[in-house]
């Protein structure tokens, strides 16, 4: 993957974007949130049962273990997959690992750019972006910055979106 500055502005015609991927703050949450679950999945799955059906039902504890080191490795492969980039006119958000999407924002249609953060976000010390435009299809999320980067990505996008004429 390419990572180039976030304040790489935008690309001449033929040449690529400057994608910036995002902070491994975001993998270890969700890693963290995976260890979680999955504890509290064979707890359940395997003390709970064994108490009331006989230790052959604890052998399901260990499914979701297994399921956590699969997920452990498919977190991974998710969060490398998601990238943005800041072009002249739009700005494009690229995520994905079997179903690749991508989508291209122009700033003209932006309306309302807010930064989020949620209780476990703030923990981590990460923030995301949600774009809204007319069209909910094109709205936009990139999840997992660090909070000066959402900040500053927000007052460039509200700026670039004014400057178009757009109505943020």
């Amino acid at each position: 993957m390419e990572t180039g500055s976030p304040r790489g502005t935008g690309t001449a015609a033929g040449e690529q974007p400057v994608w910036t991927g995002l902070p491994p703050g975001l993998l270890r949450m969700r890693r963290m949130l995976l260890v979680v679950w999955a504890g509290l999945a064979t707890a359940g799955l395997g003390v709970l049962p064994w108490w009331l059906a006989g230790p052959a039902w604890a052998a399901f504890a260990l499914l979701p273990p297994v399921l956590a080191a699969w997920g452990w490795v498919m977190l991974e492969r998710n969060w490398r997959s998601w990238r943005y980039a800041e072009r002249a006119d739009d700005l494009l958000i690229s995520r994905g690992v079997l179903w690749r999407e991508q989508t291209v924002v122009p700033y003209g249609r932006m309306q309302l750019v807010e930064v989020t953060s949620g209780p476990v976000e703030r923990y981590f010390g990460l923030a995301g972006v949600q774009v809204h435009t007319a069209a909910a299809a094109t709205d936009a999320t990139i999840p997992g910055l660090d909070p000066a980067e959402a900040e500053r990505l927000r007052d460039r996008l509200t700026e670039l979106g004014e400057a178009r004429s757009a109505g943020l």
